[in-house]
């Protein structure tokens, strides 16, 4: 087997799994019933971007979609960011309702250790990193 037809499987993994990784998402907030607030549906929108974009990429492997992948899943990993501080932020904010006095670095770290997982919106953030991991000096991006 050739180098470039690795190269090309390897892009077709990585495409199907930040794809795959945008489905299980949506799956895991429609279980977790993670629609109750506005800014909840935020995932939800940059999961579809984010399968929209590898599903793209995988059809059409050209520079437009190429490029325009990229710019989706860079919208999805600081999407992926806000996420992390909105789960941050709300644990915080129920430590200091519960213990007021509690210093800033223990309300912090108890914040990082409360009931919405840290890394649960990083999910979206590996998938971006991982269909942009796949555009790497594709040959579509040469021209």
């Amino acid at each position: 087997m050739s180098s470039d037809e690795v190269l090309h499987r390897l892009r077709l993994f990585l495409l199907m799994l930040s794809a795959g990784l945008a489905v299980g998402t949506v799956v895991e907030l429609l279980f977790g019933e993670h629609f109750q607030m506005a800014t909840q549906l935020v995932p939800f929108a940059l999961s579809a971007a984010a399968l929209g974009g590898a599903l793209l990429a995988l059809m059409r492997p050209q520079r437009s979609s190429l490029l325009l992948l990229r710019g989706v899943m860079a919208l999805v990993a600081l999407g992926s960011l806000f996420g992390i501080y909105e789960h941050v932020a709300s644990n915080l904010a129920f430590v200091l309702e519960i213990k007021p006095a509690t210093p800033a670095v223990e309300a912090f770290w108890q914040a990082l250790f409360g009931a919405n997982p840290l890394l649960a919106p990083g999910v979206l953030a590996l998938a971006a990193l991982l269909a942009i991991a796949a555009t790497w000096q594709h040959p579509a991006l040469a021209t």
